[in-house]
């Protein structure tokens, strides 16, 4: 006799295209997928599927199988989902994926507040600047800047922000404040991984919407922001940063604006997750709240942000 958990699972894989995204969605390992389905192969006396490290695809036995049983699979796995979406709330684990400098902009107190309202739901932020693969690393749901790599994520922006060039006062006092986006090829520039030719490129907007590319280097190099940041602060150079990480270095006097007619281009913020059908209700209530408190702030060009009475940060509006 057939175990229908196999049946359930061989369904579950043909539907997902990938042994690692089914297991993601069914939160079990991926070599217990891989295992039931070999003994459903095994009870069958024939192979359903075939594999390789980037493609699975099924066989002629494993097509008309699934023509046979997988209608009525999904029909009750669809009937259960509803009636466990119905019926219970948010629950179980949420891994999510963050830059380093996440806790800059997202405030701890709207995770104590999340976890208060949703006492059931546990949060795994898995913290790094080096982009992660959701499936392979078992992300429920990320952040990520600029444009999305990947276009078989989904996507919600949350804002579009734009982030300037600051330095510290102490480094522009000993190196002079560039006039034009030409000059900036004679300061030290904190960046990112350069290219071949040991420069770096750095993406800028006017105030009328025109784009520039401007080719820098320096001698200090991140692949983490908030590291860049902190060289900024200390007077190594000039940095080109989201305004959400700069806000209160500006408003402090820590950091002051280069240039700041112009802004960087197209450094948005979204959050993505790998599919749309079947997200748990743990992970929608997160998406929805991250949406909500983020959207609320108003992130402008560091060149815009003063400081209130009291040292906090104010974001004016652009003309």
């Amino acid at each position: 006799m057939l175990d229908l958990n196999e049946v359930a699972m061989f369904v579950h894989v043909a539907r997902c295209g990938s042994f690692a995204e089914a297991a993601r969605q069914l939160r079990v390992p991926s070599a217990t997928v891989s295992r039931r389905i070999q003994q459903l192969e095994a009870h069958l006396g024939t192979r359903l599927m075939q594999r390789s490290t980037r493609k699975l695809t099924l066989t002629s036995a494993g097509q008309a199988f699934h023509e046979r049983c997988g209608p009525a699979v999904e029909e009750l796995i669809g009937a259960g989902q509803l009636q466990v979406e119905g019926s219970q709330a948010p629950s179980g684990l949420v891994r999510v994926g963050a830059p380093a400098s996440c806790f800059d902009f997202f405030r701890m107190e709207w995770v104590a507040e999340f976890l208060a309202e949703h006492p059931l739901v546990q949060l795994d932020f898995v913290l790094s600047d080096v982009v992660a693969d959701l499936i392979d690393e078992r992300i429920d749901v990320a952040f990520r800047s600029g444009p999305l790599q990947d276009s078989s994520y989904v996507a919600r922006k949350i804002f579009a922000s734009y982030g300037g060039l600051v330095a510290s006062p102490a480094y522009l006092a000993a190196h002079g404040t560039p006039a034009s986006l030409q000059e900036l090829i004679e300061h030290d520039c904190l960046t990112h991984a350069p290219d071949s030719g040991n420069y770096a490129t750095w993406r800028l907007q006017r105030a009328d919407g025109v784009e520039q590319d401007v080719r820098v280097r320096g001698r200090f190099i991140s692949n983490v922001q908030d590291v860049l940041r902190k060289a900024a602060c200390a007077g190594m150079g000039i940095a080109a940063l989201p305004s959400i990480m700069t806000a209160s270095d500006v408003a402090s006097g820590r950091l002051v604006p280069v240039l700041p007619q112009y802004v960087r281009a197209g450094r948005g913020l979204s959050v993505i997750y790998a599919s749309r059908r079947h997200i748990p209700p743990a992970v929608t209530a997160f998406v929805d709240m991250a949406m909500k408190k983020l959207g609320r702030q108003e992130w402008t060009p560091a060149s815009r942000i003063v400081a209130a009475p009291g040292g906090a940060p104010v974001a004016l509006s652009l003309p």
